[in-house]
C-alpha cells in the first residue's frame, strides 16, 4: 500500500470520525504533547532487521517451545521462533555471547505451567552471573509470579517485568485458562512492590477479535503507577481456537489507545511489536500516533512519515519497546520496512 493512499485513508478516517471520537483523540494527542513533548520513540526489538540496522535485545525462551498453560490466542507458538537456554548453562553462555556480538539486553521469557508460573528459580544463580559479568540490561515476561519470586529476580539483576493484564474472569478463565484473575492482580502488586520497572501489556482482542474487557484492563493498571504501557493486538495464529478471528479495527485500537492515554497521562504509551502486518495495520500505526501513543515496535515507513506530517520528531531504538529512550542504544532507520509487511 503506497504511502500517499494510507495517509490519506488515516486522513479519511479522521473526517469521517464522530464528534465523539474527535473529541477523545484531540484530547488523547494535546495530553501527549503535555507530558511527551513532541518527540516519537520507534523500537527495534528482538534481533529484527529493519534495511541495513537489525534489533539487539533478543528474546531467550527457558522452556524451549513448550507452554503448559496454552493460552488460546497463542498455543506456544510464540516461543518457536526465539532463541532457547536449554539450562542456566546455556543461558549464561548465550548471553555473553549476545554481549559480546554487541546486544544491548535480553527479554527473558518462556512457556507457563498450568499456574501461570515460569521456573525463574532454576534459574536465579545464571542471571545473577550474566548481570556481574555482562552490561545487558535484563527484563522478564515475568508469567503471574508471587512477590518470593518477584523479589529473588530483582535481586539476581533483572530491571523489568512484562506482565499480561487481562479485564476480567472470564477472559482468564477462558483465554488464559486461569481460575480468575486473581493470579494476575497479585501479579501486578508483586511486581511493583519487589521494584521491578512494571510494564503491563494488554491484547486488544481477546473476546475473538473483539476489544471488550480491555478497558477494565486500563482501570487495573493505572492503579499500579507502571512505568510503561504495551498495547498488542490480537494476531490470529494457524492451529489455535482464534485462528479464524478478525483482529479489531484500527478504529478500535485507537479508541483503547486514546483511552489510555487519558487515564494515564505521564506514563509511556506503546503499540507494541505483536499486531497485524497489513493493510489494517498500517492504518493502526497512523491512528495510535494521532491517539497519544507516543513509542512504536516495529514500525513502518508510513508510520515514520506520519510522525514528521504531525510535527513530531522520531527517534530510534534498537531495543524493547518496554526501556525509556537511551543515547547507548540509540540507532538510526535507513532502508525500507516493507518487506515486514503485506498488502
Amino acid at each position: 500500500m503506497s504511502r500517499k493512499s494510507i495517509h490519506k485513508r488515516a486522513h479519511d478516517f479522521q473526517t469521517d470520525l464522530s464528534p465523539e471520537d474527535r473529541s477523545l483523540f484531540k484530547a488523547a494527542w494535546e495530553i501527549a504533547r503535555e507530558n511527551h513533548g513532541d518527540t516519537f520513540l520507534f523500537y527495534l526489538p528482538g534481533m529484527i532487521r529493519y534495511g541495513n540496522i537489525r534489533g539487539r535485545y533478543p528474546a531467550i525462551s527457558i522452556t524451549g517451545d513448550r507452554c503448559d498453560l496454552q493460552c488460546d490466542h497463542c498455543k506456544g507458538q510464540l516461543l518457536q521462533k526465539m532463541l532457547k537456554a536449554n539450562g542456566p548453562d546455556q543461558l549464561l553462555k548465550r548471553c555473553i555471547r549476545l554481549a559480546r556480538n554487541g546486544a544491548h539486553g535480553v527479554l527473558l521469557t518462556g512457556g507457563s505451567n498450568p499456574q501461570g508460573r515460569l521456573p525463574w528459580e532454576t534459574y536465579l544463580t545464571a542471571i545473577k552471573r550474566i548481570k556481574e559479568q555482562t552490561d545487558l540490561f535484563l527484563s522478564v515476561h515475568t508469567g503471574f509470579p508471587d512477590d518470593r519470586s518477584c523479589n529473588q529476580l530483582k535481586e539476581a539483576g533483572i530491571r523489568q517485568g512484562l506482565v499480561d493484564v487481562m479485564g476480567n474472569d472470564e477472559t482468564a478463565r477462558s483465554v488464559y485458562h486461569l481460575k480468575d484473575l486473581k493470579p494476575v492482580l497479585n501479579a501486578l502488586g508483586a511486581i511493583k512492590r519487589s521494584g521491578l520497572e512494571l510494564v503491563p501489556h494488554v491484547v486488544a482482542g481477546l473476546a475473538h477479535g473483539k476489544i471488550d474487557a480491555e478497558y477494565n484492563a486500563l482501570e487495573i493498571i493505572r492503579h499500579h503507577q507502571p512505568a510503561a504501557l504495551v498495547i498488542v493486538v490480537l494476531t490470529p495464529m494457524k492451529g489455535t481456537p482464534m485462528e479464524g478471528a478478525k483482529p479489531p479495527s484500527p478504529l478500535d485500537v485507537g479508541r483503547l489507545v486514546a483511552r489510555a492515554r487519558l487515564l494515564m497521562p505521564e506514563v509511556p504509551i506503546s503499540l507494541g511489536c505483536e499486531r497485524p502486518r497489513n493493510r489494517e495495520g498500517l492504518l493502526m500505526e497512523l491512528l495510535a500516533i494521532r491517539a497519544g501513543a507516543n513509542r512504536m515496535a516495529v514500525w513502518s515507513d508510513q508510520a515514520i512519515d506520519e510522525a514528521r506530517r504531525l510535527g513530531l520528531t522520531p527517534r530510534f531504538q534498537a531495543t524493547c519497546c518496554s526501556l525509556d529512550y537511551c543515547e547507548e542504544f540509540r540507532c538510526a532507520a535507513s532502508g525500507s520496512a516493507d518487506k515486514m509487511w503485506t498488502t
